[in-house]
């Protein structure tokens, strides 16, 4: 059997939109994991934030990728550790985004530490530690990944925002709300995973990913079969090779049982 790396999103992917993962879709990763295939998480999720994914999954050894390409950890069952970084000076995109959205709030990355931030984030919606400093501390040094994001806008203000600032020199990715990601410029999820394909001497053409949204547009456009989930929006659907059915009918699953 010759070995594909299988890299998955996880919201709206691999779990559902109220955090669950079903059943159905822990044991198909496990069964492509036991059939000696190598499943790498590839997330916008923090290092911290994939936690609860890897006590779910138990994997074995292999790698994750975190803060879309920007982090990249070694992990083993719920054990990480990171092995690489990629970082941008979030000071010039600080000074842009100053004042750019009334009630927006903006978070700054420390991998495996936590989150400095402008103002407190709704619930739930930053794993680890929280620290509230000064704006100009926000750009004091070298971050992974800038996040910017306001409880009252929605996702289609935040596509229009970013073409009316003109953002450069770094990459960016607009969520299902008014939530906005940045990272270094040329990174991303696929980034990350070409060195891991590398690393582990898979085949460009043995790569699979499944993922549903606009951060994975890049690593579904990498991988040789681009799988997009039925709830994706049209501009992901179109770069994917194909679509499966919906989160909420655990479509990753479908393409996963399809490998064992």
């Amino acid at each position: 059997m010759t070995k594909k790396l299988v890299a998955l999103d996880i919201d709206g992917t691999l779990l559902h939109h109220d955090g669950r993962m079903s059943d159905e879709v822990r044991d198909a990763v496990q069964a492509v994991a036991r059939a000696g295939h190598h499943v790498v998480i590839a997330t916008g999720r923090s290092v911290l934030g994939i936690v609860p994914v890897l006590e779910t999954l138990q994997l074995p050894r292999g790698f994750a990728v975190t803060s879309n390409g920007a982090v990249l950890a070694r992990v083993h069952g719920s054990d990480w550790e990171v092995i690489d970084t990629v970082t941008f000076d979030p000071a010039p995109v600080l000074d842009v985004l100053e004042n750019a959205w009334p009630d927006a709030v903006v978070g700054i990355e420390e991998p495996g530490v936590g989150t400095k931030v402008s103002a407190d984030f709704p619930d739930g919606e930053l794993m680890g530690p929280v620290k509230v400093v000064s704006w100009q501390e926000l750009g004091a040094e070298p971050t992974t990944r800038l996040t910017f994001r306001s409880p009252s806008g929605t996702a289609e203000d935040f596509v229009e925002l970013v073409e009316r600032l003109g953002l450069h020199g770094v990459n960016y990715a607009v969520g299902y709300t008014a939530w906005l990601d940045i990272n270094p410029e040329g990174v991303s999820k696929a980034s990350a995973l070409e060195q891991v394909r590398r690393k582990l001497q898979v085949e460009p053409g043995d790569t699979i990913a499944i993922g549903d949204h606009r951060n994975d547009l890049e690593m579904l456009a990498w991988a040789a079969r681009g799988v997009a989930m039925g709830q994706a929006p049209d501009e992901v659907k179109a770069v994917a090779d194909e679509v499966t059915a919906p989160v909420e009918e655990d479509g990753a699953a479908v393409i996963l049982r399809q490998l064992v």
